[in-house]
């Protein structure tokens, strides 16, 4: 059995491999953390009940992570495709995480909308004639 209270106390006042310090922050690097800070709810490691949103060659995904798949690190997580229309993917993440903290729920929604913003401005460059750069050759 898995007790996240124990887990967190061991993250955050042994070790974490993810933890970056600075003067004023405490920032993880974990993929799979939803803020990108260290701290008890954002923690991905020390929630046993865990959601987050990845992109992964241009789709958005859902990665689920339950308390029945932790004695298999391997299938940890469940992997579910949102759909590209961005409307329809909050109907999914609203869909599937229905019965979830507000927090993690409000944050995915967040991620998603940040990470269709940035596809949206990636295809936009993609379309852009950029100028072709060449180097001069020496004399």
């Amino acid at each position: 059995m898995q007790n996240d209270e124990i887990i967190w106390q061991v993250i955050n006042h042994h070790h974490c491999s993810f933890k970056a310090k600075t003067k004023t922050q405490n920032f993880c690097r974990n993929d799979y953390n939803v803020t990108g800070l260290c701290n008890r709810s954002s923690c991905p490691l020390a929630n046993s009940r865990y959601a987050t949103i990845k992109e992964e060659e241009g789709r958005c995904y859902l990665y689920i992570k339950t308390v029945e798949r932790a004695h298999t690190p391997k299938n940890m997580w469940q992997k579910i495709k949102l759909k590209r229309n961005y409307t329809q993917a909050l109907d999914q993440l609203d869909q599937h995480l229905q019965y979830w903290p507000k927090f993690l729920v409000h944050k995915n929604k967040q991620r998603l909308t940040k990470i269709t913003q940035y596809l949206i401005r990636m295809r936009k460059l993609a379309l852009k004639a950029m100028p072709k750069l060449f180097t001069m050759p020496t004399r």
